[in-house]
């Protein structure tokens, strides 16, 4: 952090990139990786370079059709954070204030920081099942809010927001003359729900997403944002700073795994159920933890009931070879994040030795 109070990095992807690898890792939030070889492609059909400046037609055409907008709505993006840096970017100056959700994925709040917004939060309870309350925005919004910034599902609980409570966020935000940033990178693991993106319900939102999370297609680094068409212009305009180009190659494999995302879903939600069923199973006994499985989604948040959550995680790493994510990250420093989207054998590896661990730090 800079002496003016601005940050210029994240100690989350710091973290990330140089403490969160382990024999069993369960601090990665995506599903693991879907290989080359199972997607429709030949490597004959890619190409290096391609006809790509604000935007490939192809990939902005399926961008559109999966989220049900007009293409004029559509930028795409390097991935998710990406995405909502650009967002951001478009929308604040320097000292504009932004209201954020807490627990919040520290990345969206670094990234205000670093654009010298005021960051204030608002709560999501643990007793409430971390349920987005408008209520809470309500009592935090003031007339100098210029951005309300949300995930659905929530990071780093899962929980999902429906369409009703998201409209009365609408009507707080039009009455300020705020807009609504929701980052939708792990919607798609509502499944059943049949999400559609929150910007259908007004154009005080403004979405983002991508493939990278609850598809397996990190590499593929296929991002969007979805907002009014001469916001999106102003957004592609300003991604000229940061990503003139992007990689074509990784444009064409997107346009391919979007014609085949029934079948990328189907391998998800199969793996995130097993998993899902493991974790209740392996944990129901667990004393030293207190934690609702979620219905959907890659990850959940456990309480350590006693104890301090960083000398778990330090204990996990040095003697039982697992990672997971400390909750200091999220605003919440007495829990941690788990991700259940990884090889079923390796989770219930890890899961063994995160029990092992929570009874030799609490004692129970």
């Amino acid at each position: 952090m800079s002496s003016t109070g601005r940050v210029f990095s994240s100690e989350y992807m710091h973290w990330a990139k140089t403490r969160s690898h382990a024999r069993y890792n369960l601090a990665t939030s995506g599903v693991s990786n879907y290989p080359f070889s199972g997607l429709a492609v030949k490597i004959e059909d890619l190409e290096i370079s391609g006809p790509s400046t604000y935007g490939y037609a192809p990939l902005q055409e399926a961008l559109a059709a999966k989220s049900g907008v007009p293409v004029e709505c559509v930028v795409a993006a390097n991935g998710t954070s990406m995405a909502n840096h650009l967002a951001m970017a478009a929308v604040l100056k320097p000292g504009d204030e932004v209201l954020i959700e807490n627990p919040c994925y520290e990345l969206l709040t670094s990234t205000a920081q670093y654009l010298g917004a005021h960051v204030k939060f608002f709560e999501r309870r643990f007793e409430d099942d971390y349920v987005l309350d408008p209520r809470e925005i309500a009592r935090k919004v003031t007339p100098r809010t210029r951005l309300i910034v949300i995930t659905n599902l929530h990071n780093p609980t899962s929980a999902f927001t429906d369409d009703a409570t998201l409209m009365l966020i609408r009507e707080i935000a039009r009455d300020m003359k705020a807009l609504i940033l929701c980052d939708e990178v792990y919607l798609d693991g509502a499944f059943g729900q049949s999400p559609k993106t929150a910007y259908h319900l007004g154009e005080e939102f403004i979405t983002t997403t991508s493939l990278t999370k609850i598809y397996g297609l990190s590499g593929l680094r296929c991002g969007w944002i979805i907002a009014r068409p001469d916001l999106a212009s102003k957004i592609w305009r300003l991604n000229d700073l940061f990503n003139a180009i992007p990689s074509h190659t990784a444009e064409l494999l997107s346009v391919v795994a979007l014609r085949m995302l029934g079948q990328l879903a189907a391998r998800s939600k199969t793996l995130l159920d097993m998993n899902r069923r493991q974790l209740t199973t392996m944990l129901s006994s667990c004393d030293g933890l207190e934690f609702k499985t979620p219905t959907y989604g890659t990850v959940v948040f456990p309480r350590l009931r006693k104890g301090n959550v960083q000398d778990l995680c330090d204990l996990l790493r040095n003697k039982y070879e697992t990672t997971v994510v400390p909750g200091h990250f999220f605003g919440a420093p007495q829990h941690f994040r788990l991700g259940l989207g990884g090889d079923t054998a390796l989770l219930q590896g890890g899961l063994a030795r995160l029990t092992r661990a929570v009874a030799e730090i609490t004692g129970n």
